[in-house]
């Protein structure tokens, strides 16, 4: 639309104190998170909080997070209905746009003056994937039965633009501060431990491949860094700040977008080579970014699509790296991944199924 977002979605909604503090300052100006997720409210200007640590905020409202390194800084939170979410993502009731439609007139109160904000907060691919047509009763629900019941559909900048926070928040910042989700009632545990949520796995599953498989992708990033940082200082002037703006490149890869790029980034005017070299490199992090993608430790088994997929992003980003340094990357990974056991027999480890299901399978394409 020729303009910078206004927010953005939080993979799980998953946040602490750090990530509010990140997202301030990027400027970004709201974002929408579970209820469960919120600690304690107040008006803003106010002494006294009110616990809502047990899913009991409004979420009919906006509220304002105000910044603890700057108090003149802040974000907007929405906090999406849980109930009203929850028996659209897991019950029937999206498949009955009357029904649907009383759910929410049984949420709206008839007796306020002001205006509220009823929202919700699913996968995306709930209507019309996981619950086939249903994309057909929202679609109904919006354009007939909401307007004819009097209700205005909005997004949240648009509601947000005309009804500015009155009361401040305090988010739950997890276990030793490590944020919190809506999807594991352990925090964040879901991406990095055996948290025992279930995933579909099988009588016996575990899920204790994903701590061994964090450290290896850590270290693997940690390793792909320090290449960057060495090669790319040799034609950039601040790597890291060309990283970050290399999304412009992605987003626009024309010549004229990659020629502002190197204008701005880098140290002197580069030649072909040079440039190409440096591309590489920026895609080296791109993958060594795309390989901690959240569905990746999600599930029940390291064997799942899912997880073999960010392996796929990790062997790219190694392959990339052999072209700068001579460190035995791929060896190290290799014998990283081969503490994080499957639970089915025939994979034993993570070690097997990057060999035969990634590396051999690149082989024979």
């Amino acid at each position: 639309f020729g303009r910078d977002s206004e927010a953005i979605w939080l993979s799980e909604t998953a946040c602490n104190d750090e990530t509010l503090e990140v997202l301030i300052e990027e400027k970004i100006k709201y974002i929408i998170l579970a209820p469960c997720q919120a600690q304690k409210v107040r008006k803003i200007n106010h002494k006294k909080w009110e616990d809502v640590s047990n899913s009991n905020i409004n979420p009919k409202v906006p509220y304002r997070c105000f910044s603890d390194a700057r108090t003149d800084k802040f974000i907007d939170i929405f906090f999406y209905d849980g109930p009203l979410s929850k028996n659209i993502a897991f019950k029937d009731i999206a498949f009955d746009s009357l029904h649907l439609m009383e759910q929410i007139d049984n949420i709206a109160s008839g007796y306020s003056k002001q205006d509220q904000l009823i929202s919700i907060a699913v996968d995306g691919e709930t209507f019309g994937h996981h619950k086939h047509f249903t994309e057909r009763t929202i679609a109904y629900l919006f354009t007939e039965l909401a307007p004819d019941r009097g209700y205005k559909i909005v997004n949240f900048g648009e509601y947000l633009s005309s009804h500015s926070p009155e009361y401040e928040v305090k988010i739950k910042n997890g276990k030793v501060g490590k944020g919190t989700s809506w999807s594991c009632h352990h925090g964040v545990d879901r991406w990095e431990k055996d948290c025992g949520c279930y995933t579909g796995g099988k009588d016996g599953w575990n899920q204790k491949w994903r701590k061994p498989l964090r450290k290896s992708l850590n270290r693997l990033n940690k390793k792909l860094a320090k290449v960057f940082e060495k090669q790319g200082s040799l034609y950039l002037k601040d790597v890291w700040k060309a990283r970050n703006e290399y999304i412009d490149i992605i987003l626009d890869p024309s010549e004229e977008s990659k020629a502002r790029f190197f204008y701005f980034n880098a140290k002197y005017y580069l030649n072909k080579e040079e440039v190409d070299k440096c591309i590489k490199l920026l895609e080296m992090q791109r993958y060594s970014m795309l390989m901690f993608t959240s569905c990746g430790w999600f599930f029940a088994d390291i064997s799942g699509i899912e997880t073999v997929k960010i392996l796929e992003y990790a062997n790219r980003a190694v392959e990339i790296a052999k072209e700068f340094t001579d460190e035995p990357i791929e060896r190290d990974l290799i014998r990283d991944l081969s503490k994080a056991r499957s639970n089915i027999k025939k994979y034993k480890s993570d070690k097997e199924i990057y060999i035969k299901n990634v590396m051999k399978t690149k082989e024979n394409t």
